[in-house]
This record gives C-alpha cells, structure tokens and sequence, in this order.
C-alpha cells in the first residue's frame, strides 16, 4: 500500500485560552510540558509559526536546515514539508493559522502577509524580537478574554507581527501597492500548486491568467529570472523530493503521483534537474 506524508490539521479540539474558531495559538512551555519535541516529516494544511525567545532545536523546512536559536522566527506555509526538534526548555509562541486565513484579508494586509511568509526563517533584531513578543502575549489574552471584536484584535497583533518580520527584510519592502506582474506571479504559483499533477506547459498557466506564454515568461524572468517552465519544473521537483524522502513509496508510485504515466521519463526529468536518478537521490539524502 501506498504510504503518504502526513498531513496535520488545526484540531476541532483546541480550546480556552489557546484557540479561537480561527486559530491556535499556544505558549510553548506548556506545549512542551517539560519533555523535549521530536517530530518527523510531515505537512500542514495551516500556516504554522513557530517563535522562539529562547531554546535550542533544528527545524528543517523543505529539506534546508535551519538551527533553532535565541530569537529565530519561523514561517511554514500550507503544503510545506518539515521537521522540528525543540529543547524541553525552549520558550516562546506557536501560531496555527487555517489555510484560509490568507484569501480572507483584505488586498493591503494579504500583500503585506504574503511578503512575510515568503520566507521561511527570521532573525529579528532584540528589539524587534521585544516587539513581536508583546503582540503574541496580547493576541493570547485577546483569546482567554473574548471580548467583543476579539478575532478583529488578535488579526491586528498577527498583522504587527509579520509588518515587524518584513522590516527585517529590506528588500522585501517595495512600498505601495502590489503591481500588476507581482500579482500575477503569485497567482501562476497558486495556480501551479494546484494543478501541476495534470498541468505541466506553460502555455496553459498563461491562458489561466489570460496572458501570453510570452507576457507570463516575461513576469518569472523578471522576478526570479527564470523562465515560466522552469517555475513549474522546480515545483516539480520539490514536490518530488518531498515525496522521496517522506514516504516509502516506489518510484512508478511517484511518477503516477506527480501525473507522469511514463515513469522512464519522469526518472530522466527527475536526473537532468537534480543530477540523481530518484532512488539514488533517496538512498543519498534520507
């Protein structure tokens, strides 16, 4: 039988002081409760952040190792694959945001959350770190209070967190409004997390967003100066890797999974952007 990644949902069960009907958030000693976290690959159907004031760990977030430290800020997006061990005496907030919290902001705090969760690891600064921690105290006792306005108030604090994330990247911070070919960029990667199992041309995703397979190549070479195609092959093979080492499934499996029926091909495609046939990349890497 085909095994799968695990996929972990926000618990129906989160209540009091820690969840709203939009969201968890908890205190990490008493998550930890005293004994150290392991926990193996995996997935989240929710933004998962993770805020550490003080501790030690390893968070591994699509297969990029990060060290856990005083201070370091993490940010998994819906569909990621990661691992995470936390010291028992690790302190700070984890933060479950639902998969749809994103698409139910308004356009000016969607840009502003989308920029901050392009990346997946921060470091802010002591001061910054003070600052992100004050609103995570007063989001949590927007939640134990429930008081009227209550979810407006704890999205305001999240808002304030991630603005304190992206002022720590400069680059980041374009100002004004989100343009046209940005928007449009996002939504060729929405679309290619949704469909790449069925579509892998172009031209489709471009006929998606009623634009030329020119005019779309022209938007990916000038944000990430690479081709509309190659944005789909390395999403791709992410995925691929993904599957290779989280699972136990054969190779056939995989190529089947990603929507190749011909897995000789798909071993080809898989070597000629990794340098591994797929099995001998898992034999490498897991």
């Amino acid at each position: 039988m085909a095994s799968t990644i695990p996929v972990r949902h926000i618990s129906s069960n989160a209540v009091g002081s820690e969840a709203s009907p939009r969201l968890v958030v908890r205190s990490l000693r008493e998550r930890l409760g005293g004994q150290d976290l392991v926990q193996p690959l995996h997935r989240h159907s929710f933004y998962f952040i993770l805020i550490v004031e003080k501790g030690s760990g390893e968070h591994n977030i699509d297969f990029i190792p990060y060290a856990v430290v005083d201070g370091s800020v993490f940010i998994v997006r819906p569909g990621q694959v990661h691992t995470l061990t936390l010291a028992k005496d690790t302190e700070g907030f984890l933060v479950r945001l639902p998969g749809d919290f994103y698409t139910r902001l308004d356009s000016h705090t969607r840009q502003t959350v989308r920029k901050a969760c392009r990346n997946n690891c921060y470091n802010p600064s002591i001061e910054s770190l003070a600052r992100i921690t004050s609103f995570m105290t007063a989001a949590r006792r927007e939640i134990a209070d429930q008081n009227f306005g209550y979810e407006q108030a704890i999205h305001h604090f999240l808002q304030l967190v991630f603005i304190e994330l992206l002022r720590q990247n400069k680059d980041a911070i374009t100002g004004g409004t989100i343009t046209y070919s940005q928007e449009r960029l996002e939504a060729f990667q929405d679309l290619i997390a949704d469909h790449f199992t069925d579509q892998k041309q172009a031209g489709w995703y471009a006929r998606q967003l009623n634009l030329s397979a020119y005019q779309l190549n022209a938007i990916t070479k000038a944000s990430l100066e690479i081709t509309s195609s190659a944005v789909i092959n390395e999403y791709i093979v992410l995925e691929a890797k993904r599957q290779l080492l989280a699972t136990s499934d054969q190779v056939t499996q995989i190529s089947w999974h990603l929507g190749y029926q011909d897995v000789s091909y798909f071993i080809r495609f898989f070597k000629k952007h990794t340098g591994y046939a797929p099995e001998a990349f898992r034999i490498k890497y897991r």
